[in-house]
């Protein structure tokens, strides 16, 4: 027998019907109608089944599939595409799973034997397949079949049943009831398909896939389809309507893998399967220097670009629908809208549909940390009540969304923004680091532990975890804000040049804020540009009187006493008042 390691394959044999006659009528022109076959049909169709051509005999050719189903497949689609050519070669074509032994590129085995044994039976232009094709593809496939009993086949001792394929009756996928959308958002990662031909890379996507499913599980928001559902369609051509029907869901992630030297490039997308349309598309062009941390940053770029991309495709359609028909999910994410509008009159808004979330579902978490959030702003940026009120509601409706769901990063990043206007430092980052334990690649709860760092005193980390939000995300509505604490590290570690530079960026993106207007002063104070500083101070003084007195009369109870003293010394230099 053959030795080295044994696996199933699903093997297809397929052999040029009456090649001799066309060689000895003309050669050079079969040659290359054969070559041609192999290159334009053959090799396609099988990389688009996730198979292989192993072995090219002239007259015939052998293909390598992880399945019998996937082989049968391929098969039907080739003599379909020669059935639609009104002239040219035909095939006659056996198709057989069993044991196979790598040799190098070539494989030997029964597997192999069998399928070049049955192919001989089939009709020209037809399929030939064994009991455990037959038995493999029940279930998943509509096949009618001609019962050819037991034939003779050449070198083989053990009885194989043959099934002649009626190619008038096409193999069909079995139809299964539509499945309803569940109350959430719904997503399946298809098997990314494999353009290299190198079986290598077929691990490597099939590693990434299963990883870009385990990251989008942590979203606690999103029903997202398992492994094993997804892997389904693994090799199939796929109609992703019918993939949204069949698995009951909403978006469907697809993508492809292909090798290039030392080189591989991935790409994305993300469709809406209801209407069939692009929600996102990206694409990735790496080093293979270190495959698995290849396929580690791969993944966290993926899953990171699509929470925010499934949030606002969520946001659109829900303002489609009428305020009334909202669930508890779609008011929240209707809240969300209007509360990235930063505007005091949008923010009550968010405010009425966050409530509406929580009347609909109480126990529903992202209802109180959505209200949580709206509250604190209206606290914030719209009122001029005291900054302390923040640790009533807003503080409480944080705790009971962590209550509700302390599995969800957004609960828990919500709350240690809360812990932090308490003045609350460790316990806020804490909390912060156990929303990113549980969701690592959300741009939003990797923007919080960066906040409550920053204003903890950990400089370094906060403004690396920052820039990683705003990689992961970087047309997301709240980068303004994200600005803020990277300027507010920057000045508080004492780097005015670069807080300075940052702080005109906020100034750019939301103009109608005090905070940074005066920041810019105190920078230009610390760095010994007084006179400029002076006139950025009465120029803000005159266009926020009220937000200015307020900011000036309340102690910031996110900042640590000697970053308040910091802030305050530069706005008395750039005020020219004296000790």
């Amino acid at each position: 027998m053959y030795e080295g390691k044994r696996r199933l394959a699903g093997i297809l044999a397929a052999d040029v019907v009456g090649y001799s006659a066309m060689v000895a009528a003309d050669e050079p022109a079969t040659l290359a109608r054969v070559r041609a076959l192999r290159t334009e049909i053959v090799e396609p169709l099988a990389a688009g089944h996730g198979g292989r051509v192993f072995k090219t005999m002239g007259d015939g050719f052998l293909l390598e599939f992880a399945s019998a189903v996937q082989a049968l497949r391929c098969a039907h689609a080739i003599q379909e595409t020669l059935r639609a050519r009104t002239e040219g070669v035909r095939l006659r074509i056996g198709v057989h799973q069993g044991e196979v032994v790598q040799e190098g590129d070539d494989l030997v085995g029964d597997g192999v034997i069998v399928a070049a044994r049955l192919e001989p039976l089939a009709e020209p232009g037809g399929i030939v397949i064994s009991s455990r094709v037959r038995e493999d593809a029940s279930g998943k496939m509509v096949l009618e079949v001609d019962d050819l009993g037991e034939p003779a086949l050449k070198n083989i001792a053990a009885k194989i049943r043959a099934f002649r394929v009626r190619m008038a009756d096409a193999p069909r996928e079995l139809t299964k009831p539509d499945l309803t959308l569940p109350d959430k958002p719904s997503i399946a990662v298809l098997p990314f398909q494999n353009m290299s031909g190198d079986p290598e890379q077929e691990y490597f996507a099939d590693g990434m896939v299963e990883e870009i499913i385990t990251a989008l599980s942590r979203i606690r928001w999103l029903f997202v389809i398992a492994r094993n559902s997804s892997f389904t369609y693994k090799g199939r051509t796929v109609n992703i309507k019918q993939v949204g029907r069949e698995l009951g869901v909403r978006y469907v992630l697809e993508g492809s893998v292909r090798k290039g030297g030392n080189r591989v490039r991935i790409t994305a997308q993300l469709i809406d399967a209801i209407a069939g349309t692009h929600v996102w598309a990206d694409r990735y062009d790496r080093d293979l220097s270190d495959i698995f941390a290849i396929q580690d940053e791969i993944t966290a770029s993926v899953a990171g670009a699509i929470e925010p991309a499934l949030a606002e495709a969520e946001q659109q359609r829900v303002l489609r629908k009428p305020p009334k028909s909202l669930d508890a999910w779609e008011a929240y994410q209707r809240g969300l809208w209007h509360f990235n509008k930063y505007a005091p009159e949008e923010n009550q808004i968010a405010l009425g549909f966050f409530r509406q979330a929580i009347g609909l579902d109480p126990n529903f978490a992202p209802g109180h940390y959505g209200y949580a959030l709206a509250l604190q702003w209206d606290i914030w940026h719209f009122s001029e009540r005291p900054f302390s009120e923040v640790q009533r509601t807003p503080r409480d409706e944080a705790l009971i969304a962590v209550s509700l769901d302390d599995k969800d990063a957004v609960a828990h990043a919500v709350l240690a923004h809360m812990r932090m206007w308490g003045s609350e430092w460790e316990a806020a980052i804490a909390e912060a680091r156990t929303g990113f334990a549980l969701n690592p690649n959300s741009a939003f709860v990797i923007s919080m532990l960066g906040c409550v760092l920053c204003y903890g005193g950990y400089r370094e980390e906060a403004l690396a975890r920052l820039q990683q939000a705003m990689r992961v995300s970087p047309h997301d509505p709240l980068t303004w804000l994200w600005q803020i604490w990277r300027a507010s590290a920057q000045f508080y570690d004492r780097d005015f040049a670069a807080a300075l530079d940052t702080w005109h960026e906020v100034v750019r993106l939301r103009p109608g804020y005090l905070a940074p207007h005066q920041m810019i002063a105190a920078s230009l104070a610390h760095l010994g540009r007084l006179p400029e500083a002076r006139a950025v101070l009465e120029r803000t003084g005159a266009r926020f009187p009220e937000q200015d007195r307020r900011f000036v009369q309340q102690r910031l109870p996110w900042l640590r006493p000697e970053d308040y003293a910091l802030r305050s010394e530069g706005l008395r230099l750039a005020a020219g008042e004296t000790p």
